[in-house]
């Protein structure tokens, strides 16, 4: 009792007891830099939820229409300290959120200044805005055709304050400000950055359309990796042996096709029951998110499992045997060794 006295007193240093017993508080709450005035009138067993929180006019004014949430915080709290300081955070919010609703609009001449800004970019090229101007989405289209967006949030004190772009990019795209600064540079930007970028996204396009990806099966803009299918038996020889053939001058996609001697299986083509993709063990595709990315060595099985799966599967054989992280022992299939690498996120 005496420690929750003490963190009361340390967390709400202007809210005292008024009597012996220890039943009634009166002082006041600090959020913003403000204090209200309230009192908390608890019963004798000093149980939060038969407690009553009396609170000044300004308090009950900002706190209106949080009165279910307050009651649910005093029946749930397990004493005044914590109710005290999920009243402060729900004050936070409440004051954040009345200050943003009674914020007054900026001055005609911030409309009439982003709609020249506007025009002069091209109302073609505008997705959407507010109804306050403060959110807008701009688009653009790239020498291959691939359309783009950014979304700026324009700030109280724009344009002396940059907006927070944001853009479905694979690298950090962060525009230059200046005061005289206006959307029409932001969007330049924005263009310059999506050239830049154009050879990688050739390349992603090219892999999303001529082979099988499994993962991300919507990739965005921003996604560098595919995790896609392969019919090539054993991969890592064929890596080996042929790696001198990759060509610069080539498109990624066609070096891995000279490199592993494969025609990539693309979907548009096949059906997901021309490859044994689940689990040979739980015979899901997904499970927990995670898709089947443990190959048995066997040339002649092939078979895919989920790691974990394989981990539970090796786990329970007398035959397998560990070192460290390495899992030796049978395949499920063929009987053949195998060799399972745990992660530390799998255990």
């Amino acid at each position: 009792m005496a420690v929750t006295e003490a963190s009361l007193l340390r967390q709400c240093p202007l809210l005292l007891p008024q009597n012996r017993s220890k039943t009634v508080y009166e002082g006041f709450i600090s959020a913003q830099g403000r204090d209200f005035h309230l009192k908390v009138v608890l019963p004798e067993d000093l149980q939060l939820k038969n407690a009553r929180l009396l609170c000044s006019w300004q308090l009950r004014t900002i706190l209106n229409g949080y009165h279910q949430i307050v009651q649910q915080r005093m029946q749930h709290s397990p004493d005044l300290m914590s109710f005290m300081m999920e009243l402060k955070m729900l004050l936070e919010v409440a004051l954040k959120n009345r200050q943003e609703l009674y914020a007054p609009p900026p001055p005609p001449q911030f409309y009439s200044s982003l709609i020249e800004e506007i025009g002069t970019l091209g109302w073609d090229r505008l997705v959407y805005v507010d109804t306050c101007f403060s959110t807008i989405k701009l688009k653009a289209e790239d020498a291959s055709g691939r359309e783009h967006l950014i979304t700026l949030k324009l700030k109280a004190k724009y344009p002396a304050e940059s907006p927070d772009c944001f853009v479905d990019f694979p690298v950090p795209f962060s525009a230059s400000w200046a005061p005289q600064s206006s959307l029409i540079s932001i969007y330049s930007q924005f263009l310059a950055a999506i050239e830049s970028l154009k050879a990688f996204w050739d390349v992603m396009d090219e892999i999303d359309e001529k082979t099988w990806v499994l993962e991300p099966e919507k990739p965005p803009r921003s996604a560098t990796a595919r995790r896609i299918a392969l019919v090539v038996k054993p991969l890592g020889i064929k890596l080996s042996r042929n790696i001198h053939l990759w060509d610069p001058e080539n498109s990624v996609l066609q070096n891995l096709k000279d490199v592993l001697e494969i025609d990539f299986p693309a979907r548009a083509i096949l059906e997901k029951s021309d490859f044994t993709m689940d689990c040979g063990i739980c015979y899901a595709y997904q499970l927990d998110g995670a898709i089947p990315d443990q190959v048995c060595d066997n040339s002649q099985c092939g078979q895919p499992f989920h790691q974990i799966c394989l981990y539970e599967w090796l786990r329970g054989l007398l035959t397998s045997r560990q070192s460290f992280n390495i899992i030796f022992g049978e395949c499920p299939y063929c009987s053949k060794p195998i060799t399972l690498k745990m992660s530390g996120r799998k255990h």
